[in-house]
């Protein structure tokens, strides 16, 4: 089940018109969606947040305002997950703090010229991006093919020379991080002491943990916590669904008179605000977010007027 919120969006735009300019908008938005499936971040940052439809009253809230925020969230987002240098596209690599549109534009011009990144370094012969730009993107642009193991972490390039050193310090190697040979880092470490370890690499505590959890884990992908996406092939279309089946969605809007779930079928389901719990609530977000992963029971399906509603109380 993935998202199709903001499919048509993109495949009316210029960006999906240049990458795709033989199909037609249907093909293109089938196109997006399956990209969705394969990395959701990587294809939902070529869309305006706005539309992508989450949230209420969005049109009576000054624009400026909420381009600011939405693209704020979008770049903690990417950042947070890291971006791979040799496969991200322009769209997604200029939500990468310190990198704009046209910075973008050349490392990818730079890559298709020179062949794929051998680390991180490289970045530097990349024309318009200077040494403020390669001091802002570095620690989010991961290069899975370098010889140095760290190219492909979170760990900053001026933070290596902690890295090793607290290596050493634990009787590690680099090797050891590429083998994996390392599960017994934070115990050492605590056994030298977290501040006095932090204390001699000049790093703050905070900046020392991160270290720990990215040497323990090299190339982590946070998203690999999350649930994974749910697979069903016996309900497609809104004729499939009976009252009283039992269904897994995704939260996909929270309104003020309920929630929105992803069901599988082409049409949200509403969840009325009475439906949520067996509790009093004023409001839905007292009992869901959006992103969260729900079990639901069909009370009905009006076909005409393409609506379903769900309850959330155990049938």
């Amino acid at each position: 089940m993935v998202s199709e919120a903001g499919a048509s969006v993109y495949s009316a735009s210029k960006l999906a018109a240049a990458e795709f300019p033989e199909y037609d908008v249907s093909l293109r938005s089938a196109v997006s969606i399956a990209r969705r499936m394969q990395d959701p971040l990587a294809e939902l940052v070529k869309i305006d947040p706005k539309a992508i439809g989450v949230g209420q009253y969005q049109h009576d809230m000054p624009p400026k305002q909420l381009d600011e925020a939405l693209v704020g969230v979008v770049e903690d987002c990417v950042n947070n997950v890291g971006v791979d240098l040799n496969t991200a596209s322009p769209s997604l690599l200029q939500r990468v703090s310190g990198i704009n549109a046209t910075i973008s534009k050349e490392i990818v011009s730079f890559r298709e010229q020179n062949g794929a990144f051998t680390g991180r370094t490289e970045l530097k012969k990349v024309p318009k991006l200077g040494p403020k730009a390669f001091e802002q993107c570095a620690g989010f642009l991961r290069v899975a093919e370098s010889k140095n193991v760290l190219d492909n972490t979170a760990v900053h390039p001026e933070s290596y020379h902690a890295a090793k050193t607290l290596l050493m310090l634990c009787g590690y190697t680099l090797e050891d991080v590429k083998t994996g040979n390392i599960s017994a880092l934070g115990e050492r470490v605590e056994q030298l002491g977290l501040e006095e370890c932090a204390n001699r690499l000049s790093v703050g505590v905070p900046t020392l943990c991160d270290i720990i959890a990215e040497l323990q884990k090299p190339g982590r992908d946070p998203r690999d916590e999350l649930p994974k996406p749910m697979l069903r092939t016996d309900i497609l279309d809104m004729k499939d669904l009976k009252p009283g089946m039992e269904l897994t969605g995704t939260v996909r809007n929270v309104i003020d008179f309920g929630a929105f779930v992803d069901i599988g079928v082409h049409q949200d389901g509403l969840v009325h605000i009475s439906e949520l719990c067996n509790r009093y609530i004023k409001h839905p977000s007292e009992a869901v977010k959006v992103g969260d992963i729900v079990k639901v029971w069909v009370l009905g399906v009006d076909v005409q007027k393409k609506r379903i509603s769900l309850t959330m109380k155990q049938q």
